[in-house]
């Protein structure tokens, strides 16, 4: 699933041309699209739930799911892997765009052998309420971390170490800047949103011609717009773009399990989705880049970046963060044969090394 969505900035030669075509796809999607996408998108609250718990239902160890109800009345979908005994401090995984508890099946009862484990669905993904999201890349950040902070009150969490991929990983490191006092460690997977966009001459240059005309006419969309204008032939695009997902989670699904969770849960309202627009720019880079401020972040909390070898994410972020704290630790740790999805790609490596991480805390 892409980060981010076609756009280019128009030009002073076919400005108008691209306006026009901007203005008409706008009116086309804030208007009776909107309405007709949800009777034309086979999806539903109840699929999704149906979803999920094929997604989970070979998980042996003990658990409990409850929907966390915010201050403001939104609520956050949230699993616990509880082990009442433990003194040690409780992990939290934050998942990435477009995603959900249920991808993180590989991990969870590793994990949580001898610690805590909590899961949610972050605001507007998922089995979370899909509220409105300001329209301003900062607002909208500060209403993800808001949420977070609401969360964890709500949980009666004190500390945490917290474990986010892709866009979670973001969300995390603002969390960490807002709050420093309730996280004891950051673990990074993966993480979007951290370097500066390349020069524009570059990245244009890179970028063939046929890309920036498509992007300039969908840029009004979601990122995720196409699977959902797909209606029923929503699914059938996942598993054809993305088959990999099946061959991820081969030894718990031999059907389309996953590509079936993954439909479900960005074929609904894109709230969260809308949100992740409102902070990127083309194509998909952060409006408000992490690099550009996480030497703010309180130098006594450690950081590990974890990236998968096979990867096409810049691997770079972690030694650029490390030479911005110089007197905090700073770690990155690569997982061979490990894509994106480092989780699910090599799920026991992956464990280990967070079991790691998670006890030199402790």
């Amino acid at each position: 699933m892409a980060d981010g969505q076609l756009a280019i900035p128009s030009s002073d030669k076919g400005a108008g041309l691209i306006g026009s075509l901007r203005a008409a796809a706008w009116s086309l999607v804030s208007g009776w699209l909107s309405n007709w996408l949800p009777a034309w998108c086979p999806t539903s609250g109840a699929h999704l739930k149906e979803a999920e718990e094929k997604m989970l239902k070979f998980i042996t160890t003990s658990y409990s799911n409850e929907y966390v109800l915010l201050s403001g009345g939104n609520q956050i979908w949230t699993l616990s892997f509880t082990q009442p005994l433990s003194q040690k401090t409780p992990l939290v995984l934050l998942h990435g765009f477009g995603g959900g508890v249920g991808l993180w099946a590989l991990n969870y009862e590793s994990l949580c052998q001898n610690r805590t484990v909590y899961a949610f669905d972050i605001l507007g993904f998922g089995r979370s309420s899909r509220p409105h999201f300001e329209n301003d890349p900062e607002k909208a950040e500060m209403q993800f971390v808001q949420s977070i902070e609401d969360w964890r009150v709500a949980m009666g969490l004190d500390h945490m170490i917290f474990l986010g991929h892709n866009l979670g990983a973001f969300l995390a490191s603002a969390y960490a800047m807002k709050y420093p006092s309730r996280v004891k460690s950051l673990i990074l997977v993966e993480p979007w949103g951290f370097p500066d966009r390349p020069d524009n001459a570059t990245v244009e240059s890179s970028i063939p011609i046929w890309i920036k005309a498509v992007g300039a006419v969908l840029s009004p969309f979601n990122p995720l717009a196409g699977l959902r204008l797909a209606g029923p032939l929503g699914l059938i695009l996942v598993q054809r773009l993305r088959p990999d997902f099946k061959r991820k989670y081969a030894s718990m699904f031999d059907d389309d399990t996953v590509t079936e969770y993954i439909y479900h849960c960005n074929a609904q309202s894109p709230s969260g989705e809308t949100a992740f627009r409102t902070m990127t720019i083309p194509y998909g880079w952060a409006q408000r880049p992490m690099l550009q401020r996480i030497d703010k972040l309180q130098t006594n909390i450690p950081i590990t970046v974890i990236y998968g070898a096979r990867s096409c994410i810049d691997g770079n972020s972690g030694s650029t963060i490390q030479s911005m704290r110089p007197n905090s630790y700073v770690k990155t740790v690569a997982i061979r044969g490990a894509g994106h999805y480092v989780f699910a790609d090599q799920p026991e490596d992956f464990n280990q090394k967070v079991t790691e991480i998670c006890d030199s805390v402790d």
